[in-house]
């Protein structure tokens, strides 16, 4: 499976940016994976920001970016975005897609997930 992220950019604090992944290369349907986006800054381990069960069902996402990030997918094509509004300059970081096959309820360990993409920066000055 191969994950291309785009959508990174520099934006003003308050601003609104919004980041898409596209998976291509499964041999299972899109709708069987589980979805996420990390972030991670230098020197610091890689951050669990939202994720998106295999059954497009729940939504998860870490406390410091509830009611300002919605994660959302689109299967039919093969697409997962993180709407990122109300932008911190606590924000900037590398932001990473991830997907693994089936749900995990250890959804937020980067340890579960399989494929990743190659990231996009997201620099939030202010």
């Amino acid at each position: 499976v191969q994950l291309q992220a785009s959508g990174g950019g520099s934006v003003q604090a308050g601003g609104s940016l919004r980041l898409a992944c596209q998976a291509s290369g499964h041999t299972a349907s899109f709708r069987a994976y589980g979805m996420a986006w990390f972030r991670q800054t230098p020197g610091k381990e890689r951050e669990f920001v939202a994720a998106s069960r295999s059954d497009g069902g729940m939504k998860y996402y870490t406390d410091s970016v509830k009611g300002r990030f919605t994660i959302s997918r689109d299967n039919a094509k093969s697409t997962v975005y993180l709407q990122m509004n109300s932008l911190k300059p606590e924000d900037t970081a590398v932001y990473y897609c991830a997907a693994r096959l089936y749900w995990s309820v250890t959804y937020a360990s980067s340890r579960v997930f399989d494929y990743w993409g190659q990231g996009t920066l997201v620099t939030v000055s202010s």
